[in-house]
This record gives C-alpha cells, sequence and structure tokens, in this order.
C-alpha cells in the first residue's frame, strides 16, 4: 500500500523528470535507469519507478531493455497528435463561445493584450500557451482539458526543434492576430467562427511544426 508521504515523493519526482524532458535537458531517446535516478535523487527506487510509470501513461516515456527511454516520435506520430490537437481545439473554441462567462473574458483579453505587448520570443511562447489553456478554461470541459494536457506535453518535448521557424517574428505576429479573431468570435459568442478560426489557426502551426521536423539534422524521429 502506498503512503500518502510515498504518494507526494513519487509526484515531485515525476515533476523534476517531466520538467527535464519538457525543457529538452532530457531529450528523445535519453535512456531512464530507475537505480540511477533514485542515487540521483537519493531516494529508493519504488517512488522513481512510480514517477516512470505515470510518465509512459503520458507518452512521454516507454520501457526499454535497461529501464525507460524517453520517447522518441515519428515524423506520422507527430502529425497524428497535432490533428487530434486541432479537433479537440477546435470543439474547446467552440464551447467557449458558448459557455465563456464574464470572468473568462476578462481573462482572455488579459493574456491577450499582454502577449500583444511584448516582442520577447520566450515570454511570447509562453504567453501564447497560457492563452490556449485559459480559452479551454473557458470552455468548461475539463475532460478534454486533461486531453489537450497530455497532447500539449507529447509536442513540447520537441519544441528545440521547431523554436528557430515558430518564433520567427512573423509568425509571432500572426498568432497574435489569429487569436485576436478567435478571442473576437469568443466574446460576441460565434461558436462557428471560434470554431473555423481554431481550425484554421492550427492548420497553419502544424504545417510549420511539421516543416520544421523535415529540415532538422536530427534526420527522423
Amino acid at each position: 500500500m502506498v503512503t500518502a508521504h510515498g504518494e507526494g515523493r513519487s509526484g515531485s519526482h515525476y515533476a523534476r523528470i517531466r520538467q527535464g524532458i519538457l525543457e529538452g535537458r532530457t531529450g528523445p531517446g535519453t535512456v531512464l535507469i530507475p537505480s540511477a535516478l533514485s542515487a540521483q535523487y537519493n531516494v529508493s527506487r519504488t517512488p522513481v519507478r512510480e514517477a516512470l510509470i505515470r510518465l509512459e501513461q503520458d507518452g512521454l516515456v516507454e520501457q526499454a531493455t535497461r529501464g525507460y527511454v524517453v520517447r522518441t516520435r515519428t515524423p506520422e506520430e507527430i502529425l497524428q497528435i497535432c490533428e487530434a490537437r486541432i479537433a479537440l481545439e477546435a470543439t474547446m473554441a467552440q464551447a467557449a463561445a458558448v459557455r465563456r462567462t464574464e470572468l473568462d473574458l476578462a481573462r482572455l483579453v488579459h493574456v491577450h493584450e499582454a502577449t500583444a505587448a511584448t516582442t520577447d520570443p520566450v515570454e511570447l511562447r509562453t504567453l501564447n500557451s497560457e492563452w490556449h489553456v485559459v480559452l479551454r478554461d473557458a470552455g468548461h470541459n475539463p475532460t478534454i482539458s486533461e486531453l489537450m494536457e497530455r497532447l500539449d506535453a507529447q509536442l513540447k518535448a520537441y519544441d528545440s526543434y521547431t523554436a528557430p521557424a515558430t518564433d520567427l517574428p512573423d509568425n509571432l505576429s500572426q498568432i497574435v492576430a489569429e487569436h485576436a479573431g478567435i478571442l473576437d468570435a469568443v466574446s460576441r459568442r460565434d461558436a462557428a467562427a471560434a470554431r473555423d478560426r481554431m481550425v484554421a489557426h492550427q492548420s497553419r502551426t502544424r504545417d510549420l511544426r511539421l516543416g520544421a521536423f523535415a529540415r532538422s539534422a536530427r534526420g527522423a524521429f
């Protein structure tokens, strides 16, 4: 039986290992050996194994001969993740137009204005991601939001490969403009427009991301 203390420890190790993957410090193909991690963190292997099992369920690692390995995805898998995100994100944009409260709208406007006011690529990327999270919150469907969080994490592990393309000023300014169009539809409660504009926005982002993968010197993912 796992104690509450054990759950807390495995949770902290889960968050630590997950952050390393999402930030690119533990890249695709990296072998994660439970015994080495337990020695590194000065803990028993049990909470480390529990953390790795959770990361496997998230689709971030998979079992290997020596333990676990950070999952390496093919271009086809990346495309499938992007297509799933487009469908779910469009549904949430449509739902937000119908279900959003005035507080939801105020939060969307606040994050959008902060995004439009900065030119720092790192801050823009962070605010862009935050805007999408706030939009999902406005859709008031926790199940889809949870699925989206997992898909976001699976793509974020590859941000280091796409950053040179996605951080270009032209793309960043276009993202702000596309968000403005979606925000306008949500504010007017135009569900169809919110859905269609989100599909267009995410489809363009998908194509940009896949193009960056194709040009990457890393070869196949």
